[in-house]
């Protein structure tokens, strides 16, 4: 299946304690079905003292969030829509939002 989700796309959270956030997409994991998103379902990682964080301590990391709690912002609308994908006359295919916003070329 296509991703309708790349990394560097702006997102918009529509579930969850984040829901109506507008975020980028850091990483995609298209066989779990989970994307990281900045500043999204932060949590506190433990680290033990070591050689490259001497002090130890708690530490604030982004966790995976399911796909299908994020919508692509169409740059239309500037908020977050279906997309599908159309295929032009020279045979580029793009990610097309439901409002009719381009979101990319490939």
């Amino acid at each position: 299946m296509a991703a309708k989700v790349k990394a560097g796309d702006m997102v918009e959270i529509i579930a969850g304690d984040d829901r109506g956030t507008q975020a980028k997409v850091l990483t995609v994991d298209p066989v779990k079905g989970k994307v990281v998103v900045e500043g999204v379902n932060l949590v506190y990682k433990h680290v033990r003292p070591s050689r490259r964080n001497p002090q130890g301590g708690r530490l604030h990391v982004e966790r995976p969030i399911d796909i299908s709690n994020v919508l692509p912002v169409s740059p239309k609308s500037n908020k977050g829509r279906r997309v599908h994908f159309e295929v032009d006359a020279q045979g580029k295919k793009s990610r097309v939002a439901a409002d009719g916003g381009v979101i990319e070329r490939n």
